[in-house]
């Protein structure tokens, strides 16, 4: 029996036409302050972190419900392609349940009995 699921969201935003990191910094750190305030996800800045035209995104989340978590980074997605001056070239998608994750190590040691 699944007890929950992790379901993570990644989003590789292009910018082309920013110079500099300073510049791609001020686009995308914004972006991933307000997504940890408006949705109950975590949030991290995965790579392309020295590159100036490019940076990929993860956010995450975790529940008893497959379909909130559905729903949840659809929204998170939706908000991120829709507020920023940068272009969402690629996105993924995947939920696992934590049993999954776990293999035996998420056995419960009392069920041995």
């Amino acid at each position: 029996m699944d007890t929950g699921y992790v379901g993570v969201l990644t989003l590789r935003l292009e910018m082309p036409w920013v110079s500099n990191l300073k510049e791609k910094r001020a686009l995308v750190r914004p972006v991933v302050e307000r997504l940890k305030v408006r949705y109950p996800v975590t949030v991290a800045r995965l790579d392309g972190l020295d590159a100036h035209d490019w940076e990929l995104i993860g956010v995450t989340t975790i529940s008893n419900d497959h379909e909130w978590i559905e729903q949840t980074l659809r929204m998170a997605s939706d908000y991120v392609a829709a507020g920023g001056e940068y272009r969402v070239a690629d996105e993924e998608v995947v939920i696992c349940a934590i049993s999954d994750l776990l293999g035996d190590a998420g056995d419960d040691p009392d069920d041995d009995a």
